[in-house]
């Protein structure tokens, strides 16, 4: 891996050349093994949150690692081309536009002890603004490429404070044009109900259950990109206890190793349509 700055990243994607960075601040990493025609994103896997805004933050540590997405980099990190928020979303949320991506509470919760200097919000936003130039470099060399594009838009959720049933994965797809990409949409939502777990946990996948696919990361990409397809993905947070804050990597791996196979074949089938 290499520290590269965002001129450097999309210089590198403009050249199609391969290359495994962390951007110059340590925001984001991107990893390009193959400029292939689908790639991975795990924007709210981070949970680095500068050290100025510790003392000012209302929320504990463990309250942001409930929200976070833990893990979500880790079940797709063997595919090409992989894309992660290093950065708490309690820092600047990268699922939100620019206007919106710096929390004023979180949750029900006032988040500051006193709201941030103006100076400390432009160096969050700086970082979001770094990222979606990325975004849309990356995108862009993939569309002139192959001409169609898939996203996987992976997080994670709270399955504990549901007071009903609800699905091991969830696929959000309120956004997208169901007439154009709707048997991919299903297909997904197929395979993913399909995935073994260990511990006989359930298995089950629905769409636009507990959430409908409204991000800032895919709307970014799909409104800008006519021809790529995002599919927000939400796994339960089956994975780990998330009111002991306990990981289970016996089941992370499980969801890798599945994903390793049935997320290359969808995309496969994508774009040999």
């Amino acid at each position: 891996m290499e520290r590269l700055s965002v001129v450097k990243i999309i210089e590198n994607i403009n050249n199609e050349r391969v290359f495994y960075a962390v951007a110059e601040d340590y925001s984001f990493t991107l990893k390009v093994e193959a400029y292939t025609h689908y790639v991975c994103g795990a924007v709210h896997n981070g949970h680095q949150f500068r050290k100025s805004l510790w003392s000012n933050c209302l929320h504990t540590e463990y309250d942001r690692w409930f929200e976070e997405d833990p893990e979500t980099l880790t079940m797709v990190q063997s595919h090409p081309i992989v894309i992660s928020g290093n950065d708490s979303r309690f820092e600047y949320d990268l699922n939100r536009a620019p206007e919106a991506a710096i929390y004023e509470d979180a949750w029900g919760k006032k988040l500051w002890k006193s709201p941030l200097s103006k100076n400390a919000k432009i160096q969050s936003l700086k970082k979001h603004e770094n990222f979606y130039k990325v975004v849309h470099a990356l995108i862009s060399k993939l569309e002139q490429i192959h001409r169609k594009v898939i996203v996987y838009d992976m997080h994670s959720y709270n399955w504990k404070r549901w007071s009903r049933e609800v699905p091991t994965f969830n696929i959000g797809a309120g956004k997208v044009d169901m007439n154009k990409f709707g048997k991919f949409v299903t297909s997904w939502q197929q395979s993913l109900s399909e995935i073994k777990l260990p511990h006989n946990i359930k298995s089950t996948s629905l769409i636009n259950d507990v959430f409908k696919g409204n991000g800032y990361f895919l709307q970014f990409i799909m409104s800008n990109f006519k021809e790529t397809l995002v599919l927000a993905t939400e796994v339960s947070k089956i994975y780990c206890d998330e009111l002991d804050q306990i990981m289970f990597p016996e089941v992370v791996n499980s969801i890798e190793e599945a994903l390793k196979i049935r997320l290359k074949n969808h995309a496969i089938q994508f774009y040999n349509d």
